[in-house]
């Protein structure tokens, strides 16, 4: 079992910049992928950022320019640098570990951007 542990999250103005951090508990099987989601009221959750172990990256299109991802590997830390933010970002984000014994979800951190 994988504790995770989020936070950054907050109200922000349009255009302006958060830093979501989300730190996992020690696992018995390597961290293989980290990555962060999003679920806007009323909508689906979606992918806005993963990150493999070896540093590959991939973004939603919605997000890519904007958002970095980034992972401290010694630390099983997985970071999300959101910058330029617009009021459609505004979501609950969630942090998605994936190792062999299975995926693990964070509890969530609401992320408010006003217009």
């Amino acid at each position: 079992q994988v504790q995770l542990e989020e936070s950054g999250g907050g109200l922000v103005q349009a255009g302006g910049s958060l830093r979501l951090s989300c730190a996992a508990s020690s696992s018995t099987f390597a961290i293989a992928v980290m990555g962060w989601y999003r679920q806007a009221p009323g909508k689906q959750r979606e992918l806005v950022a993963v990150v493999t172990r070896g540093g590959l990256t991939d973004y939603a299109d919605s997000v890519r320019g904007r958002f970095t991802i980034s992972r401290d590997n010694a630390k099983n830390t997985v970071y999300l640098q959101m910058n330029s933010l617009k009021p459609e970002d505004t979501a609950v984000y969630y942090c998605k570990t994936v190792t062999a014994g299975g995926s693990y979800w964070g509890q969530g951190t609401q992320v408010t951007v006003s217009s």
